[in-house]
């Protein structure tokens, strides 16, 4: 008898966690559920510290069909994305040069070819890392 009413228990349990998750999901309240798909449409922010003397920070802006503009340090200009499964092609376009000193510039030539050197990507969250010989980890612009 005890078994039985365990048994019950766990069972109405697990119907009310069910139903609860489901009223989220038809309310579109669960934020804990977040899309794990590459991040077409979205714009995203390098994470890391600013550099000293500078107020920017990488940014890019992944259009629906993987097209993307790019902002660094310093330099800007396009690329384009390809994506299969969790394999990743990031081709760079053609960068505006602009007045920074060397050390920016640097960096700047260094993070597009850590994108380009990417072979895959993960998403965690509202993380998403672009990985090669090295990690590049961003955070989503949800604002």
């Amino acid at each position: 008898m005890l078994l039985v009413t365990s048994l019950v228990r766990r069972a109405a349990a697990a119907l009310v966690v069910g139903a609860l998750v489901m009223a989220a999901v038809v309310l579109n309240v669960a934020p804990a559920f977040a899309d794990d798909g590459f991040p077409f449409g979205s714009e995203m922010t390098l994470d890391v510290d600013r550099q000293p003397g500078s107020k920017r920070i990488p940014n890019m802006e992944i259009g629906d069909s993987g097209e993307v503009t790019l902002e660094l340090w310093c330099k800007g200009g396009k690329g384009q994305f390809s994506v299969a499964g969790n394999t990743v092609i990031f081709v760079a376009g053609a960068m505006e040069t602009r007045n920074c000193p060397p050390d920016r510039a640097q960096a700047d030539d260094d993070l597009i070819a850590a994108l380009t050197d990417a072979a895959t990507w993960k998403r965690q969250g509202d993380f998403v890392s672009f990985i090669g010989t090295k990690t590049l980890r961003f955070r989503l612009n949800t604002n």
